[in-house]
């Protein structure tokens, strides 16, 4: 199989660039990278000189690679392995660092592997929605980032997450609510929400699940199914329209979205 690699800058976090590469016969030399790097083998495996050791990082490992750290790459066989890896701007670790943690820096770390197949497969996800972003909420990848990061480096002791607690009071609340019935058929962005509220997005994002029991973007997906209920319930309704309408812009994410929902396909409701 030929080698590949394709990059992609996000659009919606700036800072961000996202790659993909198939790597059978192609060697990465003994290099360093001037960002930090967050890396999954998804499908083979590459073998990888470290600090003087060999690793072998197969798929549901994770690599987390500062800055600086110097290290070469290739396929462990005869068979090609498949690379995903976020790669993160220092302005951008820095920014997702003091959501997280309440603090402005991020510690001098060393290269550190997790085995958590399951993290591994929600960042897989994650990058698959990043790079696919014409057809992504940017409410649900920009919320899923921020948590994923969280437990990525809960998980590996980088640092201390800043605990969180209480719920948002009755007028952020409703504040969310009314914005949310005025601008549904928009796309609605963690951002809008959270500066409703005059806060970080982490702490919105904490405060809002505690206070509904569901993340923002659940919450908004079922607010949208709801009210298309209410508009199929219109002999004449049209399904494309109803779909706009509650925000939808593609059909068949709104079918997909509703048959998970009610069991049944729009056009049978």
């Amino acid at each position: 199989m030929k080698d590949r690699v394709e990059y992609k800058r996000s659009n919606e976090i700036p800072g961000l660039v996202l790659s993909e590469a198939r790597f059978s016969d192609f060697r990465f030399e003994r290099h360093y990278h001037l960002d930090y790097h967050v890396a999954l083998v998804t499908e083979g495996v590459q073998r990888q000189g470290f600090h003087g050791e060999t690793l072998l990082l197969t798929p549901g490992t994770i690599q987390l690679m500062p800055p600086g750290e110097v290290h070469d790459g290739n396929s462990a066989g005869d068979e090609s392995y498949t690379l995903k890896t976020f790669r993160v701007s220092p302005q951008l670790l820095s920014g997702i660092t003091e959501e997280i943690t309440g603090q402005d820096r991020f510690p001098a770390l060393g290269g550190t592997v997790l085995q958590d197949a399951r993290l591994a497969g929600h960042l897989s996800r994650l990058h698959d929605a990043l790079r696919a972003a014409q057809e992504a909420e940017p409410m649900e990848v920009q919320s899923e980032w921020l948590m994923l990061l969280d437990r990525l480096f809960s998980q590996t002791r980088m640092v201390k997450p800043h605990f969180i607690k209480g719920t948002l009071t009755s007028v952020q609340w409703q504040r969310v609510r009314d914005y949310c019935d005025v601008h549904l058929a928009e796309k609605i962005t963690l951002e809008e929400l959270a500066a409703l509220c005059a806060l970080e997005r982490f702490h919105f994002l904490k405060l809002f699940k505690q206070t509904v029991g569901m993340t923002p973007h659940a919450w908004l997906v079922r607010l949208r199914l709801e009210r298309a209920c209410s508009l199929l319930s219109h002999p004449d309704a049209c399904l494309t329209q109803v779909a706009q309408e509650v925000g939808f812009y593609d059909q068949s994410h709104f079918n997909r979205a509703f048959r998970q929902a009610f069991g049944v396909s729009p056009s049978k409701y």
